[in-house]
């Protein structure tokens, strides 16, 4: 058995013109083996997956695993295009890539931006949706949901979006990125003991130079602060009813999330296809891939056989 942190790299990383970027993504697996897409987070990058992508290889699994928009060698095709980084664009983005592979269907796997992601394309398009893997559950939101205030325990989690409403926000992140994302992964995983080298694999992904505007983008969209492109409007339309995830899913959680998440009760009637929760337990936190790889990895498989 594999130990954590047993890989650094994912070797070559590929590049493939999709929609309107150019992708660059981690491939591993056999060409002809069922497809599985994993998307990383923020502050986080394809390296949240580098010891869970070899087990699902080893286990026949064709594993791909993305750069979004705005992080590592992901580049927008024209200078021309909004730096947008509301929620359904970047579900758009994976499904262009799909196309662009030709992988009609896939098991999908995320965490954060990436469970979102994941979270849209399974109730948007479902057809090209195998299986669902969802860390901390339904994550699909609205702007008209975003208006809603919380109380001021779950508001001051939610403390960088806030500073990211501000120019000065926007300023203090281009400037201090690295040293933004290293206390976000201590917040969002308080018993993680990552060493520097783990930490600065990822770090590398936020020198992209879309980074900054897609972050800041994003977290202003969701407050309403920040529109989004007309030609997404219908599907954000859908997206704000909620609607129901129908396909196979399992949704996770760690032990030692310190980043804001609901309790599964909230979400589970979400879920009207074969559904299951589990909490991964041993101080696992936000970044759960990374930090629980074989746990993330037989989730991936037992969903596949539902």
């Amino acid at each position: 058995m594999m130990s954590n942190g047993t890989n650094t790299s994912f070797g070559q990383i590929q590049q493939i013109d999709a929609g309107v970027l150019n992708v660059g993504y981690a491939e591993t697996g056999p060409t002809d083996g069922p497809a599985v897409m994993l998307l990383h987070g923020w502050p986080y990058d394809i390296h949240s997956y580098v010891d869970v992508a070899p087990r699902l290889s080893q286990a026949g699994y064709r594993v791909i695993v993305p750069y979004l928009r705005g992080y590592g060698t992901t580049r927008f095709l024209s200078s021309e295009t909004l730096r947008n980084g509301q929620q359904s664009v970047v579900a758009v983005d994976i499904i262009a890539l799909m196309d662009a592979l030709k992988i009609e269907k896939a098991i999908l796997g995320g965490f954060d931006w990436g469970a979102r992601t994941a979270d849209i394309i399974a109730a948007l398009w479902p057809e090209r949706c195998k299986a669902l893997v969802s860390v901390s559950g339904y994550l699909i939101g609205s702007q008209q949901a975003g208006k809603v205030p919380l109380p001021p325990k779950a508001e001051l989690q939610w403390w960088y979006q806030y500073y990211f409403a501000t120019e000065r926000g926007r300023a203090g992140y281009e400037t201090y990125r690295h040293d933004f994302a290293k206390l976000i992964w201590q917040i969002a995983s308080p018993k993680w003991d990552f060493d520097d080298a783990t930490f600065e694999r990822s770090a590398a992904a936020f020198d992209n130079p879309d980074h900054v505007s897609i972050v800041i983008h994003n977290y202003r969209w969701r407050l309403g602060l920040a529109e989004g492109e007309p030609k997404y409007d219908e599907l954000e339309k859908r997206l704000a009813e909620g609607p129901d995830i129908t396909v196979p899913t399992i949704t996770l959680e760690g032990d030692a999330n310190g980043a804001p998440h609901l309790d599964a009760s909230s979400y589970a009637k979400k879920f009207s296809g074969s559904y299951a929760h589990r909490i991964i337990t041993g101080g696992v936190g936000h970044n759960l891939p990374q930090e629980a790889p074989q746990a993330f990895a037989q989730v991936i498989v037992d969903v596949d056989g539902y």
